[in-house]
């Protein structure tokens, strides 16, 4: 699944196996990636199989190699902002039935999505801070609030950017350009 919002990517999860992403990955495939091409341009649902497809790099023939043979992909929303879910199996096409509860599954997870990722203007002082290297003390005092309440601003962006910790939760803000 991945999930772009304008120019940034909002959320990439996935599920093939690892030899396959970390090929995809040292061969900069997400660039050439004809289905990713597609999903970028049109909304529906698309087989990999489609004889339409232009593959100029062979980045389908290189996936099959690694029994990712027949699969599809669903894309969603507008252009700024955009679902596109990828399946794959290795022994056969997927059918209509499956395609349709899989396109409904995608419509689900892309609705669940957050519209617009925003952080207060306290929240951005707080990050900012911490950002530029300030330990989290240092941070409460030069904004002036306590060391409790800089916690709190920082439990509730990690929850806004869905990351664990707050160097992910910086990193987060940077990749949504949010800071």
């Amino acid at each position: 699944m991945l999930h772009l919002r304008g120019l940034s990517c909002r959320m990439l999860d996935r599920t093939y196996p690892q030899e396959w992403v970390e090929h995809y990955n040292a061969n900069g495939y997400a660039l050439r990636d004809p289905i990713v091409g597609w999903c970028l341009e049109h909304v529906g649902v698309f087989r990999w199989s489609n004889p339409d497809m232009p593959d100029p790099y062979g980045v389908m023939q290189k996936a099959a190699e690694f029994g990712l043979r027949y699969g599809a992909a669903i894309s969603l929303g507008p252009k700024n902002c955009r679902s596109i879910f990828s399946v794959a199996r290795a022994d056969r096409e997927l059918l209509p039935k499956e395609l349709e509860e899989l396109e409904k599954l995608g419509r689900h997870i892309h609705q669940l999505l957050p519209r617009e990722l925003e952080l207060t203007v306290k929240q951005i002082e707080a990050i900012e801070c911490v950002a530029a290297g300030m330990r989290m003390k240092q941070a409460a005092a030069f904004i002036g609030i306590s060391d409790s309440a800089l916690k709190f601003r920082f439990r509730a962006i990690r929850e806004k950017l869905s990351a664990r910790t707050n160097a992910e939760a910086i990193q987060r803000a940077k990749d949504y350009n949010l800071i």
